[in-house]
């Protein structure tokens, strides 16, 4: 593949206001994704407005913020689900270094998403094929990269059902037959039988009963911890946001407002928006 490798002279440590300051970077190899000055609008709506932010093997940012405040949308640009109007996205893709995405063709991108990155969709049945077993999604992911042997799917498939905590007797039901809870672990496995590096994941709480929640929650933290994987998470939920993150960023109209630890930022916000955003769920 001829991939566009990212500049290895540009440096930044932690973000205020989204840009770079001019503090050194963490003592790693570089950032596993680099978003450099993503900006994109619908019509003469501006969503996202250069967008700064480095996520490292190992870390889960946050980002929160308001209904309407480009969380989501900045999640769906990263992903390819909507091409930004402007800015970089850098990958490490290992062998080949840290290349532009937007550089890639088509068919690369999909190679990349379907190997190295995975999505957790807010709703399982945009992440999910209903009408097939769960096994075949699991497989499903498999097959589009080439894997022929029914043997080998299913102990793959099999084994991810485990990773996850779902019985390995449900292999053959139907996700309609599956709570909400149990789809979202579903979409999880269907995830992670490639061994992805990055995970982003769509309010994968939502709608859940708050015990449910809980046991998604520690089952991510787990996996995340395990395989040491990179996780973005868009989320309403503060108390999500503690339990799961590592780092955080806070948006308000398209703009990240605020950056940094997770908990110096919900201990001390700094931004005025970040303050009332924290007050505001202290006192429900």
């Amino acid at each position: 593949m001829n991939f566009n490798a990212y500049p290895q002279d540009v440096e930044s440590g932690p973000l205020k206001g989204g840009h770079p300051t001019a503090e050194p970077a963490k003592p790693k190899n570089g950032p596993l994704l680099c978003v450099r000055g993503l900006h994109h609008s619908f019509g003469d709506t501006v969503v996202l407005d250069d967008i700064f932010f480095e996520l490292y093997q190992g870390d889960i940012l946050a980002i929160v913020g308001e209904s309407g405040s480009g969380k989501t949308t900045l999640l769906n640009c990263l992903y390819s689900h909507i091409q930004a109007n402007k800015g970089h996205i850098y990958f490490d893709c290992m062998s080949q270094g840290s290349v532009d995405m937007g550089t890639l063709t088509q068919a690369q991108q999909r190679f990349i998403r379907r190997t190295q990155w995975g999505f957790v969709h807010q709703n399982p049945r945009d992440g999910l094929m209903m009408k097939v077993s769960a096994g075949a999604n699991i497989g499903e992911r498999l097959m589009s990269l080439g894997e022929r042997h029914y043997g080998k799917i299913r102990a793959r498939a099999l084994e991810s059902l485990r990773e996850v905590e779902i019985d390995t007797s449900r292999i053959d039901d139907l996700p309609t037959t599956y709570s909400g809870g149990m789809q979202q672990r579903l979409q999880i496995a269907r995830n992670l039988v490639t061994h992805p590096r990055l995970l982003l994941m769509d309010e994968p709480t939502s709608g859940l009963d708050v015990s449910v929640q809980a046991k998604l929650l520690d089952l991510l933290k787990q996996l995340t911890y395990q395989r040491g994987l990179a996780a973005v998470i868009v989320t309403h939920d503060l108390a999500v946001a503690r339990l799961l993150s590592t780092q955080m960023i806070v948006m308000q109209r398209g703009r990240v407002i605020e950056s940094g630890l997770t908990d110096q930022i919900l201990d001390d916000p700094q931004h005025a928006y970040s303050q009332l955003l924290v007050s505001s769920i202290l006192q429900n």
